[in-house]
């Protein structure tokens, strides 16, 4: 059957999390289904993009989306970020990827106030959900009136980025994703005063919700001149960055996966990361987990890391090999299960 995805997100210069899950999972359901016919749908802001630079497999066909016209020949659609059109294909699905803007004050009043409608309809309106973890999972069970039965988990894989050969590793404590409060840079640039005065913090992302008080902790730390914020990092820059560094730093407050933890330990990169979330799920016992809530346990955990080159070492070996537990391959095949339960 012809199989229809919402590859909106897929497109960018700076692609999130949802774009990279959106790209491995277009491209790898296409090579590895190579008799099914597939339609990738983008949405008004990307379509005319799409069709100009898409550089597409013979077995995909480009099309417009919204929520009212363009063809509805496939007959299977499935929305990559929790979101469905209102004009409905035969059969759905939706994956999930986290509902934080349900659970704190991650984001404004007004997102949040569309970001529930538009979640509670794909939900509703989805034969099937995919949830990147067993939290998110839980989270749209709870928060969406969503019965388990109507859930399937499947776990994000991991990109194995080229690093490039030789790099020694410094003293660098890095952190990748966007400058946020659910992120929790300003924590860890409080934390970070513990730290020896050789050690370096390197925050990699761009500014998002709350960014503000990030920048501020940052104006007011004494560390300030060992403290960078890189703003968004193309792959190569990324890639140097996890060959050179020491220690991974992620105490996000929520997420609903952690791509960033897992290419750290792809990297050979000790993690610190929090015990809340999926964060643990996904870390398992491959990274040193702390509450986010607390400085003190943050700073100890890296004190202990950067006071102990064995314990970095014996963190990252056990981390590479975690890390190989999550690959595209899986969620791939995972994802083409799901839709052969719905291939009447």
């Amino acid at each position: 059957m012809r199989i229809a995805l919402d590859a909106t997100y897929s497109l960018g210069d700076a692609l999130s999390g949802v774009g990279v899950y959106s790209r491995e999972l277009m491209f790898g359901l296409a090579a590895s289904e190579p008799d099914v016919p597939w339609d990738w749908y983008y949405r008004s802001q990307r379509y005319w993009r799409a069709i100009s630079s898409v550089s597409k497999p013979d077995n995909v066909k480009v099309r417009f989306l919204a929520d009212s016209v363009g063809s509805r020949s496939a007959r299977l659609f499935h929305g990559l970020n929790q979101r469905l059109p209102k004009r409905r294909f035969r059969r759905q699905v939706a994956t999930f990827h986290d509902l934080f803007v349900l659970s704190g004050e991650y984001s404004t009043a007004d997102f949040r106030t569309r970001f529930a409608a538009q979640a509670r309809e794909a939900a509703g309106a989805a034969d099937l959900i995919i949830a990147v973890s067993a939290f998110t999972a839980r989270q749209v069970e709870s928060y969406l009136d969503i019965p388990q039965s109507k859930i399937r988990v499947i776990h994000h894989g991991v990109v194995q980025r080229s690093t490039p050969p030789g790099l020694p590793r410094r003293k660098i404590v890095l952190c990748v994703g966007a400058i946020q409060r659910r992120k929790n840079q300003a924590r860890l640039i409080r934390a970070f005063r513990a730290m020896p005065p050789d050690w370096t913090l390197i925050l990699a992302g761009s500014n998002g919700f709350g960014s503000e008080d990030t920048l501020k902790e940052l104006t007011a730390s004494p560390c300030a001149d060992r403290i960078k914020i890189t703003g968004y990092l193309p792959e190569f820059d990324l890639a140097v960055l996890y060959g050179q560094a020491s220690i991974f730093a992620f105490p996000s407050l929520d997420e609903g996966f952690g791509m960033p933890i897992l290419e750290a330990m792809a990297a050979g990169v000790p993690v610190i990361t929090s015990n809340c979330s999926a964060l643990q799920e996904v870390a398992g016992n491959a990274a040193i987990l702390i509450d986010p809530q607390s400085e003190a346990e943050l700073a100890c955990a890296l004190q202990l890391l950067a006071s102990n080159e064995n314990r970095r070492e014996e963190l990252a070996a056990i981390g590479k090999i975690h890390a190989e537990c999550f690959t595209w391959e899986k969620a791939v095949a995972a994802t083409a299960a799901v839709y052969r339960e719905l291939g009447d």
